[in-house]
């Protein structure tokens, strides 16, 4: 069991079990409540429970946090024996550090995440050659339990990339060519009638369709009429297919990676808001550079196979879904990605400008709930339990994009989705002291 016990102040020698997060601070909010006089700020610091131990976070004070007499840059790891200064106040952290062992295993995980990344990287750099970026995104998206819908120029590499993400990952694939004529059953699956050749009796079976598995490559979604894109929408939010009035269930993990070709509209049939929505990221790839297109001549007209090794499984990927869950974040990180989505809306009286000039519809708050799991992800990714709102800037893109969409008059001056959340990255500020 973890405390902290006073070393000044008139509650000197007072001790504190810590349970969940504290924050210390003026404000009569705070679970530890300091002097009027002190010179600590109203919102000052907080102590929490990572997935590591316990630490302490400086809460944006005015005059720091310190940590054995160093002031904290943001934040950092308690050892039994730690000195916490707020203000004029010090604290000692104590404890017999019983409860880290699942902690440290957890530190552990995240940190084998980091070095098997760059094993991935390396294994599908065999076979795509660049789009680093692309790839993180599509990590990142998986990590957090969510779809992408990818959307490039054809012989971008999309199909493949999505085949060679399966082969490293070693997870089951399977690919629809999505047309006009595809019906839900050829998604979901359909009843058969068999007839027993000894005893004449005839019942209906359930014959899975490629939904089972787990990646799907949904090719071309929107060549299909919306009934059968709607097939989907079951699997994508609750992984299970329902059929003739039974419920069957996914395998998990279960990903939708879809693409869609930006040219050849005619005979297209445009996703729904509702299923843009259930996609976490809208990743959009672009060409390569100069050199990567050399590259990629020089390496795919040699007749050469490409042999993958397997990286990560599915029982690894719940592991890391899991973690990435429950990774604790603070709430700066929050109230930045709250305040990211919500710049969005035009109706919001935070909105700038140049949102009510060129959106008629934001983000919902899907887009605030896949920022932060997108975020958290990310931080795994790179082996580190802290997330900051860097980590949000890096996922802005791809979860808020499809989300918003533009009038007449961004249409008219050429203003496209990338652009507004560019510049809502520009306008959008951090919370500061006040906003606690």
């Amino acid at each position: 069991m973890y405390q902290i016990r006073y070393l000044t102040g008139a509650e000197e020698g007072k001790v504190l079990p810590l349970v969940e997060q504290i924050v210390i601070g003026r404000s009569p909010d705070c679970d530890i409540v300091l002097e009027v006089d002190s010179p600590a700020s109203r919102i000052h610091a907080s102590l929490y429970n990572g997935p590591a131990g316990w630490r302490v976070r400086d809460m944006g004070s005015s005059n720091g946090t310190y940590l054995n007499d160093k002031r904290l840059d943001s934040d950092a790891a308690l050892v039994p024996g730690d000195r916490v200064m707020v203000g004029a106040s010090v604290f000692l952290f104590e404890g017999d550090g019983a409860e880290a062992g699942g902690q440290l295993e957890i530190q552990e995980i995240v940190s084998r995440m980091s070095a098997k990344t760059k094993l991935i990287e390396a294994e599908i750099g065999k076979a795509i050659i660049g789009q680093r970026e692309i790839l993180g995104e599509l990590l990142a998206a998986i990590l957090s339990n969510g779809h992408v819908l990818m959307i490039g120029m054809p012989g971008l590499a999309k199909t493949m990339m999505v085949r060679t993400v399966s082969e490293v990952l070693d997870l089951n694939f399977r690919r629809i060519q999505f047309t006009p004529d595809l019906m839900p059953s050829d998604i979901t699956g359909t009843d058969i009638l068999e007839v027993d050749e000894e005893t004449g009796r005839k019942e209906y079976r359930f014959i899975r369709g490629p939904v089972f598995t787990n990646i799907l490559l949904a090719d071309e979604i929107n060549r299909t009429p919306p009934k059968t894109q709607a097939a989907l929408l079951e699997a994508m939010q609750e992984h299970r297919v329902t059929a003739a009035g039974e419920t069957y269930p996914l395998a998990l993990p279960f990903f939708v990676l879809a693409t869609q070709n930006p040219l050849e509209q005619e005979g297209t049939y445009p996703l729904p808001e509702a299923q843009l929505d259930r996609f976490m990221f809208s990743i959009h790839i672009d060409y390569p550079t100069e050199a990567e297109e050399e590259t990629i001549a020089k390496v795919t007209t040699t007749g050469r196979k490409t042999e993958l090794r397997k990286v990560l499984d599915a029982a690894e990927i719940l592991e890391l879904q899991k973690v990435v869950s429950e990774l604790p974040i603070s709430d700066h990180v929050v109230k930045y990605a709250t305040r990211l989505a919500r710049a969005t809306r035009p109706p919001d009286p935070r909105a700038p400008d140049f949102v009510k000039k060129w959106l008629h519809c934001g983000a919902g708050p899907r887009a605030t709930q896949y920022l932060v799991l997108a975020a958290k992800a990310r931080a795994v990714i790179d082996g580190r339990l802290l997330v900051n709102t860097d980590d949000v800037r890096s996922i802005a893109r791809p979860v808020l994009r499809h989300r918003i969409f533009t009038n007449f008059a961004a249409d008219s001056e050429g203003v496209d989705a990338d652009k507004i959340v560019q510049k809502l990255l520009e306008a959008v500020p951090e919370p500061g002291e006040k906003d606690y």
